[in-house]
């Protein structure tokens, strides 16, 4: 993979726990990347210990397949996470080694008639990459559920980008799954509890749907069980699953 570059431009806070980092890439090739890949990002401490995280690239590129020149990330800090105390710490202007892109968690060529994009926290970064992706897709007539799961609303990240495609389009849904505290004013598509349990209310067509489930593990895999059992063939549900790994015992 193409070693990279990334030169800190800025930190945005999405909610209490989680920021938003953008980049300027670096490289020597260009830097080409279908919407849903990821990066590596190296770190060093100070006694030598190398170690690296993936991160999935946040921005809603120009089409699918992108030459990019910036990216952006949806970091979550993790009390006493080696890139947490890494990240949290840099200055705009500073550098970090990174390699990418990598994965095939994107759309795929096939059409269908019904895509279900399922998050949790970060795991909507993918998903918000593919917008204009998507949005090529409703214009030929497949229909869309973004299930974003969160306990509150404050968990609902990149949330104003899926709203304005959904005011734009009556066949794209954009639905926030509350597992703990409901808005004091709802959205129209919000329901209260699980992502699964909003998703046993969909009959799902073998031949024309796929899903897409992307976040905390326990509910990457509580979906795939869940949509096995209403008939959709394991091909057609793709999984990337979010792992925070352990602090670093010193």
């Amino acid at each position: 993979m193409t070693p990279l570059t990334l030169t800190m431009q800025g930190m945005e806070n999405l909610n209490d726990s989680t920021v938003n980092i953008s980049f300027k890439v670096d490289s020597e090739q260009p830097f080409v990347v279908i919407a849903g890949q990821f990066l590596r990002l190296h770190f060093t401490q100070d006694d030598g210990f190398e170690t690296f995280r993936s991160y999935s690239i946040a921005n809603i590129f120009p089409e699918e397949k992108s030459l990019l020149d910036e990216v952006a990330i949806a970091v979550s800090w993790v009390p006493g996470g080696l890139a947490t105390e890494y990240l949290s710490n840099m200055q705009v202007g500073e550098q970090l080694e990174a390699t990418g892109p990598y994965g095939r968690f994107c759309l795929l060529p096939d059409r269908h008639e019904r895509y279900f994009l399922i998050a949790t926290g970060t795991g909507v970064t993918p998903y918000r990459a593919m917008l204009k992706e998507i949005e090529l897709r409703l214009q030929t007539g497949s229909e869309f559920y973004v299930v974003m799961g969160a306990q509150d609303e404050t968990g609902l990240l990149y949330e104003a980008d899926f709203v304005a495609l959904e005011s734009q389009y009556d066949h794209f849904h954009y639905v926030p799954c509350l597992s703990r505290k409901t808005r004091i004013q709802p959205g129209v598509n919000d329901h209260n509890g699980y992502v699964q349990s909003y998703l046993t209310q969909h009959d799902f067509d073998a031949e024309n749907d796929i899903a897409y489930l992307c976040g905390n593990p326990n509910m990457v895999d509580a979906t795939f069980n869940l949509l096995k059992e209403k008939g959709m063939p394991v091909p057609l549900i793709k999984r990337e699953k979010y792992i925070s790994p352990a602090p670093r015992k010193k």
